[in-house]
């Protein structure tokens, strides 16, 4: 059971880290190559290096220490790899919403309210991801103070055990103080189910007035709306089942000392939506392949 635990482990951290990379290094390169992004390609690769946070500062820690190599940090190195782990997976939730925000707004009806806020939302993406970026960092240092290496950690039934780091959960965090800091994440939850169903239901009208055309034509493809539809859902229920459950499995082991089994079982499903988001992002947008296409039409050779 180790051994698959650690080959999941590696696996999922390759496999993220490899989608994740791609969208990174694709815009990088056509945004120093001069080559003109659109607004969403700013969230496309913030996303993607707040997965790239989540996958990295966890996995490979992980799958060694369910292989047994423990202790392999210090408090300096425990600190800083459970911290950006933290801030990833914060920045993960919060672009996201940015995402499913920015999506509903461009394919909402043409008329002239949406047509002022269409004109000026992509004006606000960057100052919204900074914003996040600057919260969560200064949201997540209280942390620090709970965080210790395992070499000077004590068995204590405060302590979550990571194996290659420990967390003091204490007694001093109150049900108020709970609520308030998980807060932002439920707010941030439920505006993106609340937006992706609008985005859902105005593909639901587009279709039926375009449904006799596409009928007409006796097309065997499946209608681009109802491709649009399968994938927003799939993003959203994948990022919603995987948080909540997460979440779940993160406010049970503060309740009381977990098992390996749990620890390691949470740790899983925090990666999993890292990993499946980039490919999921790189099939539902066709957009993203034209401009594979012409990073390796720039690349080949001249003949």
């Amino acid at each position: 059971m180790d051994m698959l635990l650690g080959v999941a482990f590696f696996s999922q951290t390759g496999i993220g880290i490899q989608g994740n990379f791609f969208l990174i290094y694709l815009f990088s390169f056509l945004f120093f190559t001069g080559q003109n992004l659109r607004p969403i390609d700013l969230i496309f690769i913030q996303l993607a290096i707040a997965n790239s946070l989540v996958l990295l500062s966890k996995g490979v820690l992980q799958g060694l220490t369910v292989l047994g190599l423990k202790n392999l940090l210090d408090d300096i190195g425990c600190k800083i790899v459970f911290y950006l782990h933290r801030v990833g997976r914060e920045l993960s939730l919060s672009i996201t919403c940015i995402l499913s925000g920015f999506q509903a707004i461009i394919i909402s009806p043409h008329n002239p309210r949406w047509s002022k806020l269409k004109a000026r939302v992509p004006r606000y993406i960057l100052p919204s991801i900074l914003i996040c970026w600057v919260f969560h960092t200064l949201q997540n240092i209280g942390i620090l103070k709970k965080l210790k290496g395992p070499r000077n950690t004590r068995n204590s039934s405060k302590t979550i055990e990571y194996g290659y780091c420990s967390v003091n959960i204490g007694t001093d965090i109150t049900s108020i103080q709970a609520v308030m800091f998980s807060l932002p994440d439920v707010a941030s939850l439920t505006f993106i189910c609340f937006t992706s169903g609008y985005k859902v239901y105005l593909l639901h009208k587009h279709h039926k007035r375009v449904q006799q055309v596409h009928t007409a034509s006796f097309s065997p493809r499946v209608f681009p709306e109802t491709r649009a539809t399968q994938m927003i859902l799939l993003l959203v229920s994948t990022f919603v089942t995987f948080y909540l459950l997460n979440s779940i499995f993160t406010a049970y082991m503060h309740s009381r000392t977990p098992s390996p089994w749990l620890v390691h079982s949470s740790a899983l499903l925090a990666s999993c939506f890292p990993m499946i988001s980039p490919f999921v992002l790189i099939h539902s947008d066709s957009q993203i392949l034209r401009y594979y296409n012409t990073v390796c039409g720039r690349k080949s050779p001249q003949i």
